[in-house]
């Protein structure tokens, strides 16, 4: 790979192997997100925002959390996602609340129609993502890559600024 970078460019500042990983994960996560919109927005209706709200909510078994836990297990700010909540919320796909336990916190749960849309996007999404993403790996590369991925999510967790949610060691 020749590097013609523009001078002040941030790649200047990464070895060639780094900038070439680095720009292979970019290619990656942009077209990821894209399609991954695309194809939920086709065949559910919901957004990839929406997604990644419903299955966070999944993660507890009534479908319930306060919604500051909601923002540190999707990596949103807390004031994007109460925006993004009321755009969901006047979709009937959430409701949201305060806690019966600490009238201060505000909590958000699946609605009905909520599960419903998450239950009728599910398997269409995990055939894409089998398809898109896991099907151009090789049958030992998937652990390989979980490991990768997981050992980057630590670090993340380690030097970041979010917690690290609450289900996780």
């Amino acid at each position: 790979m020749t590097r013609d970078f523009v001078p002040g460019s941030p790649f200047a500042l990464l070895s060639e192997a780094e900038t070439a990983a680095w720009y292979a994960y970019m290619k990656v996560h942009l077209r990821l997100d894209y399609e991954m919109n695309r194809q939920l927005r086709a065949d559910s209706g919901l957004s990839l925002a929406d997604y990644h709200v419903l299955v966070a909510l999944t993660s507890d078994a009534a479908g319930r959390m306060r919604v500051t836990d909601l923002a540190i297990r999707i990596g949103w700010e807390r004031s994007r996602l109460s925006h993004h909540l009321k755009r969901m919320r006047d979709r009937g796909l959430v409701e949201t609340g305060t806690a019966a336990e600490d009238r201060r916190v505000t909590e958000v749960a699946l609605s009905e129609a909520g599960w419903a849309s998450l239950r009728q996007a599910a398997p269409d999404h995990a055939g894409f993502v089998r398809e898109a993403v896991l099907g151009a790996l090789e049958p030992g590369e998937l652990a390989q890559l979980t490991t990768l991925l997981d050992r980057v999510y630590d670090r993340l967790v380690e030097r970041g600024t979010l917690p690290r949610p609450d289900d996780h060691p």
